[in-house]
């Protein structure tokens, strides 16, 4: 059985339908990615399945448990680190998961030593009897993350963990996911950063106006767009011939400007060789060559028209890709 599973789920807010008849399954120690835009209704499906939100259509499961009929089992099944984090600025770190152990009902001894072993885990420990109101929004990240797992949940909702933070800190809470779901917790992601998904997600949901418009692996969407293809920078006078010899290796895509040449290929990297050398054989000088491979904001546009992200969230994301 999905450790999420979801049928028709709406919700309407007046005459806004914020969610319309959403369905999808995430297994058992999978990382889902929730991926759209602000306001796509990322944030109003998450409320729905943690018990925060009653759905005014459709049925929905977690951890096995109906989420309106089942909302206490649900709650004590799952973790939650919703976008705006509620904390107390005048509480210590320490204190605040120490508080939490005790709301969860552990004992006073099994609470403090859960709280020092959570502290530790999302690097805290040096900072843990600091008022939160001093920390970083990093530093806020963790600690919320760490009052989620307080009672080890066996499914971990984190919605939008990262928005607002730099790059290092999103990049600590990625490993902190990574790590998370290697002890076997189900993570379901709500996110509207391209890398984040690709990264972290075993499977993807793209959510838009409140439906989802596409799901599955990031290979596979990104694989329904097109094949990787080579831009190839040349003499303006070379651009025809280029064209010509291309045309017999893959399929030509429309140019970017005057001087490029762009080529589908099949093989992605490994065309390259066979690209190069026909140019090569027609005396044509190659002055620069890229292979760019389909992304998810390709996938996205390809289903909704738009982009997903603004530029320079596509400049950050770049920033934290690995080489």
């Amino acid at each position: 059985m999905p450790s999420i599973a979801v049928e028709g789920l709406e919700r309407a807010f007046g005459e806004v339908r914020a969610v319309q008849g959403i369905d999808l399954a995430v297994e058992e120690g999978e990382i889902y990615g929730f991926l759209g835009p602000n306001g796509a209704g990322k944030t109003t499906t998450v409320r729905m399945l943690t018990t925060l939100l009653l759905p005014t259509g459709g049925r929905a499961s977690v951890a096995g448990h109906d989420i309106v009929a089942e909302a206490r089992q649900v709650r004590g099944s799952i973790g939650v680190a919703l976008q705006e984090a509620a904390l107390d600025p005048l509480m210590t770190g320490r204190e605040l998961i120490r508080l939490q152990a005790t709301l969860q009902g552990l004992p006073p001894a099994a609470g403090r030593e859960r709280a020092d072993a959570l502290l530790e885990r999302v690097d805290l420990a040096d900072a843990a009897d600091r008022r939160v109101g001093g920390y970083s929004g990093g530093m806020k990240r963790r600690l919320d993350l760490a009052a989620a797992l307080v009672h080890e949940p066996s499914v971990l909702f984190l919605d939008e963990p990262t928005t607002g933070l730099d790059p290092v800190s999103r990049k600590t809470i990625w490993e902190e996911v990574r790590a998370l779901n290697d002890d076997g917790t189900t993570v379901f992601l709500t996110t509207q950063y391209l890398e984040e998904a690709d990264q972290l997600a075993d499977n993807v949901g793209i959510i838009d106006s409140g439906r989802i418009v596409a799901e599955g692996t990031p290979e596979s969407l990104k694989g329904e767009v097109g094949n990787p293809y080579i831009e190839l920078l040349v003499g303006e006078r070379a651009v025809a011939e280029a064209e010509r010899v291309c045309a017999e290796l893959g399929r030509l895509l429309p140019p970017k400007d005057g001087k490029r040449v762009l080529v589908e290929v099949e093989q992605g990297a490994a065309d390259i060789p066979r690209v190069v050398r026909a140019l090569d054989e027609a005396g044509i000088a190659v002055e620069s060559l890229e292979l760019v491979r389909p992304t998810l904001d390709d996938v996205f546009v390809a289903k909704t028209g738009h982009h997903l992200e603004k530029e320079e969230d596509r400049d950050a994301d770049e920033e934290m890709a690995p080489a």
